[in-house]
């Protein structure tokens, strides 16, 4: 019976007398016929193990650690492969090793191994349950797109909201940064200062980003949404949101710098370029469709406690202060809380405020609903005067 064992030097061949050899058996063959110690050995039967870095996902991975089994019990016959992992160096000689197509004989790399393993798969399971998106935000958002743009134009934003308990994620406010949309492409002009402001206003509201471009955030529930034409049952076009999460493999492609930056424009917009070969469908392949990446999100509504009266930020009519006093004058009815309880009055005010301790303060009292205190509600009115 042939065994073929899989190590960071390449794919070798083992020979075993019969299906009722033990593990143990197995570790010792391995010993006298690639002469990798049998202390030094680590056996399993996935090949993750060939990636693990640390004698914890060793430990975890070592899923053939009982020597004294048979191989039979753990799955094992003829033709199939055993991974292993073992601690020092050896010379390998011999036209055992078999290594990536065109090379038979040469020792396999590292980085040729793990492109040899990296498999491209669909997720099926996103890691929030939910993304709900506040009303007035998402129309002022789309209205936007569609009644200004026409939708010619790509356009972003930053969605800030929380995730409960339950891996829900609630949208409650929408930051469009300065940027440059095409048909084709959209570029995020980061300004940090003023993403700095509007992370000190989620802070005192009680948010954070529930979108991030992903390779910048530690927050699994992360959530991206589309807003695009859709005919509708008239024949006419009607928006529509779509949600979905990039999968693990795409973040962790991204993050190794698989992706090909260079020279795609004559690639087909719905493949990614891969500098190496990766594995989808079980051929070596290096375009892969997007919607291998792409994870559904089911999307949800509901009212939030922000308005979205007031302007937009970096948007082609710049805000001004007679926006702000506009605003605050149309509103006395209400209470003063009530009438700065809007995300984008508040960056506008955060640019005259300081970042550390006023405007997080201030945006305390719109999450509480408590009264604004008599200074800054004095600021706020002589600010709106100026115009």
């Amino acid at each position: 019976m042939m065994i073929r064992v899989r190590s960071r030097d390449g794919l070798e061949r083992v020979n075993v007398p019969n299906p009722h050899t033990t593990v143990g058996d197995l570790r010792t063959l391995i010993e006298s016929q690639l002469r990798v110690p049998f202390s030094h050995q680590t056996l399993s039967r996935n090949q993750n193990l060939l990636l693990a870095k640390t004698p914890e996902q060793l430990r975890k991975l070592a899923d053939m650690s009982d020597s004294a089994v048979s191989l039979s019990s753990v799955g094992i016959s003829h033709g199939s492969i055993v991974y292993l992992s073992y601690e020092g160096e050896r010379s390998v000689t011999g036209g055992s090793p078999v290594s990536p197509a065109g090379s038979f004989g040469k020792k396999m790399t590292m980085d040729d191994l793990i492109a040899r393993q990296m498999r491209v798969s669909r997720q099926e399971t996103p890691h929030c349950s939910s993304v709900s998106f506040d009303r007035d935000a998402a129309n002022a958002f789309q209205l936007y797109v569609n009644d200004t743009l026409a939708f010619a134009i790509k356009r972003g934003g930053f969605m800030y909201g929380i995730v409960s308990a339950d891996r829900e994620v609630s949208v409650q406010f929408i930051y469009e940064p300065p940027q440059q949309g095409t048909e084709s492409n959209l570029l995020l002009l980061r300004d940090p200062e003023e993403e700095n402001l509007v992370e000190a206003i989620a802070l005192g509201l009680g948010l954070r980003k529930a979108v991030e471009l992903h390779a910048e955030s530690g927050l699994q529930e992360w959530v991206t949404a589309v807003v695009k034409l859709e005919v509708n049952e008239d024949g006419g076009a009607d928006a529509h949101f779509e949600a979905f999460q990039m999968s693990d493999i795409c973040v962790k492609l991204l993050k190794e710098g698989w992706f090909e930056t260079e020279g795609i424009n004559d690639i087909e917009p719905k493949l990614s370029k891969m500098k190496k070969d990766v594995i989808v469908g079980g051929k070596d392949s290096r375009e892969v469709d997007n919607d291998f990446f792409l994870v559904v999100v089911k999307i949800l509504d509901h009212q939030g406690p922000l308005s979205c009266s007031f302007p937009i930020e970096n948007r082609i009519n710049p805000v001004t202060m007679r926006a702000l006093k506009t605003h605050l004058d149309s509103a006395k009815s209400l209470s003063f809380v009530k009438r700065i309880s809007n995300f984008h009055l508040l960056l506008l005010l955060a640019k005259f405020l300081d970042v550390n301790s006023d405007v997080p303060a201030l945006a305390e009292c719109v999450q509480a609903q408590s009264p604004v205190p008599e200074g800054y509600q004095l600021l706020i009115e002589s600010l709106a005067n100026t115009s």
